[in-house]
């Protein structure tokens, strides 16, 4: 049963990977690259400021990189312990696949963007949705494109996909919950 779905996982994979084409794989990178969130993370931190002020940023500030820290450690501790190979690493799918990133890390098992974004997106999402109602679609379809660009640059299979934005989801609502708790303890 496990070797068919990771057998499925891999096909699925290599179909995805290979719908891309040279003229896209500069704007994939881009989508890709951690550095380009920059632009979208100051327009989100302007709007929680308007809406909630100088005292409720800091805390959301904190709050925020606590939850980047905590999807990112455990996204590791899944890698080592599962210790899943990346597609640019496997025999059999190396071969048949498009490799656009430079870098190809050792294990893939789940992925750390789609961790991370889906949890930004649902912990910003519904900290904004009172201010903010259609916010939260587009977080989370901003989420969805970068976690798909980790296939296309040939380094995460769909399943590392899927449970890394399944544990993002997750994260995203414990943090929500904590912010909240925060706000109400602060009067704010």
């Amino acid at each position: 049963m496990i070797e068919q779905l990771i057998e499925q996982d891999e096909a699925l994979f290599l179909f995805l990977n290979n719908l891309g084409s040279p003229e896209w794989d500069t704007l994939w990178l881009i989508i890709t690259n951690k550095l380009s969130f920059i632009p979208l993370y100051a327009v989100l931190m302007f709007l929680f400021y308007k809406k909630f002020g100088l005292k409720a940023l800091l805390i959301f500030i904190v709050v925020t990189a606590l939850m980047i820290a905590f999807t990112d450690q455990i996204t590791n501790v899944f890698k080592r312990f599962y210790a899943r190979s990346r597609p640019c690493r496997t025999e059999g799918v190396m071969e048949y696949m498009r490799m656009v990133a430079s870098y190809c890390g050792k294990y893939g098992f789940f992925s750390g963007h789609s961790s991370n974004t889906m949890a930004g997106a649902i912990f910003i999402g519904l900290i904004l949705r009172p201010h903010y109602k259609k916010l939260i679609y587009f977080m989370v379809l901003w989420s969805i494109t970068v976690a798909y660009s980790r296939i296309y640059v040939g380094v995460h299979y769909p399943l590392d996909i899927l449970c890394g934005m399944t544990f993002g989801v997750i994260s995203g609502l414990i943090f929500y919950k904590f912010m909240k708790y925060l706000l109400i303890h602060f009067n704010i």
